[in-house]
């Protein structure tokens, strides 16, 4: 059990500090900022990454809600669910603490956001709490579906982190003006611990709809992609 929570812890991190990293660094820096679609695709590579580095070893969840979409689906023990989200939000908060130290070495630092999600006038949109409560439950509902889709046997070994990491990678393209891109409890709460205040107060969004949107996604591929 020690190497698969040092592999969720580990990819844990790699999600959060490459993700929010991409955002909190180098997604509106001068000119040549990588924008929406950088971080986008930052956060589908780091998954995509890790899965193939350490996916052997724990599974490659990285994530809470995945983790609970994996036990209400069947294919995750529930002995392990605690052990397993620990090490996940452990890793978000280390990644978020060696993101704070490297970007408050910036001269004119500021912490402003910090790529903690958020709603209402804390959403990158301007988007309610009705919107931003509706897109994190689906998405992360049919994140859970290709997961569980993409790991089945008839996918050919090999392939299912490209797919993971390409869902990943769509989901924030769809989703950051909204929410900033949640689907993860682990990787909110990180971000969160940092900025306090208003990302605190509203945290408890970004853990509610992303495990109920993993579970209706488990539930949906048991009912439609499971059958043979």
């Amino acid at each position: 059990m020690g190497n698969k929570l040092s592999a969720e812890f580990l990819g844990t991190f790699w999600l959060v500090f490459g993700g929010c990293g991409s955002a909190v660094l180098a997604a509106a820096f001068p000119e040549v900022g990588i924008g929406l679609l950088g971080v986008s695709l930052a956060f589908g590579l780091t998954v995509l990454t890790m899965a193939y580095a350490v996916g052997g070893v724990s599974g490659g969840h990285f994530n809470p809600a995945v983790s609970v979409g994996l036990v209400v689906a069947g294919k995750f023990p529930l002995a392990s669910l605690i052990p397993y989200v620990l090490a996940q939000v452990a890793g978000a908060i280390a990644a978020a603490a060696a993101l704070y130290v490297v970007a408050s070495g910036k001269a004119d630092f500021q912490l402003g956001g910090f790529a903690a999600n958020g709603y209402g006038e804390h959403s990158p949109g301007g988007y309610g709490l009705l919107s931003a409560l509706v897109i994190e439950v689906l998405l992360t509902a049919f994140f859970l579906f290709i997961i569980l889709g993409a790991t089945h046997g008839r996918v050919p070994t090999g392939f299912a982190p490209i797919a993971i990491g390409l869902a990943l990678t769509l989901i924030h393209l769809i989703s950051i003006p909204v929410t900033n891109t949640s689907v993860n409890p682990a990787r909110s709460t990180g971000q969160a611990l940092f900025v306090g205040g208003w990302a605190l107060q509203q945290l408890w969004l970004f853990w509610l709809a992303p495990i109920a949107g993993a579970a209706l996604g488990a539930i949906a591929w048991k009912a439609v992609g499971e059958k043979d």
